[in-house]
């Protein structure tokens, strides 16, 4: 059992998911999902915004196990800080299956770095979205991206759609390989031929080093699962359609802060096919793009 007390309105991740209808193609990679503790061996951050459950790699295997998929990326998730070491043990013991996005502070050292690589990490990301975040240090941020440049890695960045305009210059100014999570997490009541999300797509077409994630949208929906998420089709569609090989797919396992409902992980694969329509743009979804940019080394 873990030491710390979940959160009382905390959603623990869903025990019996659907075995999806759609089968993924052999050598599918999950390119979002976390991992939480346990946290008795792996404590969480005193400045966390949040206490969740465990949700521990060998369950994480087994719902990838379940869900057909081969690989996963695990990103390490803001209750565990800059404290990596839960997410540095599953990688260590993924046989070579899983790859890692870190958080890290300015104060790391290249050795550091070094070990989180050989580790198979191949990113940070940074988080902007104020209500899980304190204030950012701009300054720190680009020293970190300077840091990593030689490595190899990218940043993942994660942002509300809103907070879009204020950091645009600031996003098209890091010196990497940069991913957004979830689409930038655009409001989908808004016409996919809108102003909001046009600023997005505008992201992705002036700037080639700019990836972006079509995943969650359980978050995204304002119809939610009983309409089917079908309000996000629409946004994903759009963006793997016209930047079919800078995109990612991923379940973003266990969830993490849904309040409205846990989502079934065996409908969220279900989406697939709705938002990447071909065989083709499957294979680079949840293929060819997570390989060459996770496992190209």
């Amino acid at each position: 059992m873990s030491q710390f007390v979940v959160d009382a309105d905390w959603l623990h991740w869903h025990q019996s998911p659907s075995v999806p209808h759609f089968k993924v193609p052999q050598g599918a990679v999950d390119a979002h999902c976390h991992v939480f503790g346990p946290g008795d061996q792996f404590p969480f951050a005193p400045q966390r915004k949040y206490t969740p459950c465990d949700a521990s790699k060998d369950q994480l295997w087994a719902l990838r196990d379940h869900l057909g998929f081969s690989r996963n990326v695990i990103v390490q998730a803001t209750c565990h800080g800059a404290d990596n070491r839960a997410l540095v043990n599953a990688l260590n013991h993924s046989n070579g299956l899983a790859r890692g996005v870190a958080t890290v502070t300015e104060s790391i050292t290249d050795e550091e770095l070094q070990r989180l690589h050989e580790a198979g990490v191949r990113g940070v990301r940074f988080n902007f979205v104020k209500r899980l975040v304190d204030a950012l240090p701009f300054d720190a941020l680009k020293v970190i991206a300077d840091k990593i440049k030689p490595l190899g890695w990218h940043i993942v960045i994660y942002f509300e759609a809103q907070e879009l305009p204020e950091l645009y210059e600031f996003f098209t100014a890091l010196p990497t390989t940069v991913v957004v999570d979830h689409m930038g997490r655009p409001d989908v009541s808004q016409p996919v031929d809108g102003p909001e999300f046009a600023l997005f797509l505008k992201l992705l077409a002036e700037n080639e080093n700019f990836w972006s994630k079509v995943s969650c949208p359980e978050r995204i929906s304002k119809v939610g699962p009983t309409g089917s998420y079908e309000d996000v089709v629409p946004f994903a569609r759009t963006v793997v359609e016209r930047f079919p090989d800078r995109v990612l797919w991923g379940t973003d396992w266990p969830h993490p802060n849904m309040k409205s409902h846990m989502p079934d992980d065996g409908h969220l694969v279900d989406m697939i096919p709705k938002i990447a329509p071909t065989q083709a743009l499957q294979k680079k979804l949840l293929i060819d793009n997570p390989m060459r940019l996770y496992w190209a080394d």
